[in-house]
């Protein structure tokens, strides 16, 4: 049982952050913990991602070229859960098996678009604190429902 648990302990991790992040999303009020919640849960998907997309036993995609013998240089480019065919392709094609760098570029790419989306979320969350005076969700509701589309007071 634990042996399982530590060969795997990246799915553990990702698993517990992923519901972590999901429980702070749906049981917190205050605006601020909800983007924390979702940076949290988007963590746990990156970790996922680069986990599945580890070849055991690969190496970087970088090939050097010796001379003009450009056709014994072909990389071997597989992707996660292909091992067994990924060894026997390396072994009829090339002495090298390298991993697929496909999922750690999207990785950095969803990286880049989670920051730039927390950051407007942030400055949303400002912007609703300067009309409402508050962040917290269940205030907000309150005001709103207080209020009919004219703004005068019900």
């Amino acid at each position: 049982m634990f042996s399982i648990l530590f060969e795997q302990y990246n799915y553990a991790v990702v698993i517990i952050l992923m519901m972590t992040g999901l429980y702070v999303v749906f049981a917190s009020q205050n605006l601020i913990k909800k983007l924390v919640g979702l940076s949290i849960f988007q963590t746990s998907v990156f970790l996922l991602y680069i986990t599945i997309g580890k070849v055991e036993g690969g190496q970087p995609p970088i090939v050097e070229a010796h001379g003009d013998d450009h056709a014994s240089l072909e990389p071997v480019l597989v992707a996660a859960g292909n091992a067994k065919d990924a060894a026997g392709y390396a072994a009829g094609h090339s002495d090298v098996l390298y991993s697929n760098p496909l999922p750690h570029v999207l990785i950095l790419t969803a990286i880049v678009v989670g920051v730039a989306t927390l950051a407007i979320g942030l400055s949303l969350v400002v912007r609703i604190r300067e009309v409402y005076g508050t962040i917290e969700e269940g205030d907000i509701n309150a005001l709103d429902y207080s209020y009919n589309l004219e703004g005068i007071e019900e």
